[in-house]
């Protein structure tokens, strides 16, 4: 089987840091595949406040997520803080594509590439729905 590949861009135009908790480690005795999943979710989250947003109303949509992937780079471990920086690209019709790097933020040491894909989502109408123009504008504004 090929292993994923993710192209990451050049540029972020968001950072935020968490520590690697107890509960974020895993058997293994390192960050966990489920925390790293949980930790991008975080930080999407804080990434669209920045914007005054929440995943349940982006310009009056919801989104949902599509898909996801992850490729692991190093280990991290209890206690350690990560550094995570967002980007936002390959917009389509429906959605957008959100790339999340994970960095150790006292060694510089890449921990993971992720990325996820998200829809727009009528809740009330359960349809997914057209990429906000408001919101395409105010991301690439931002970058």
């Amino acid at each position: 089987m090929a292993r994923i590949k993710i192209d990451m861009p050049d540029n972020y135009s968001f950072s935020t840091d968490m520590p690697v908790r107890i509960s974020d480690i895993n058997y293994g005795g390192h960050l966990g595949n489920d925390a790293v999943l949980s930790m991008i979710h975080e930080a999407r989250v804080r990434y669209l406040a920045s914007f005054n947003y929440t995943e349940m109303d982006v310009e009056g949509l919801g989104i949902i997520m599509t898909d996801s992937a992850i490729v692991y780079k190093a280990e991290s471990f209890h206690g350690e803080q990560i550094q995570i920086d967002i980007a936002v690209g390959d917009f389509n019709k429906y959605g957008c594509d959100i790339f999340y790097l994970l960095t150790n933020k006292q060694t510089a040491v890449e921990i993971a590439h992720a990325k996820t894909g998200i829809v727009f989502f009528d809740y009330e109408t359960r349809k997914v729905t057209a990429t906000p123009q408001s919101f395409q504008d105010n991301i690439r504004k931002d970058t």
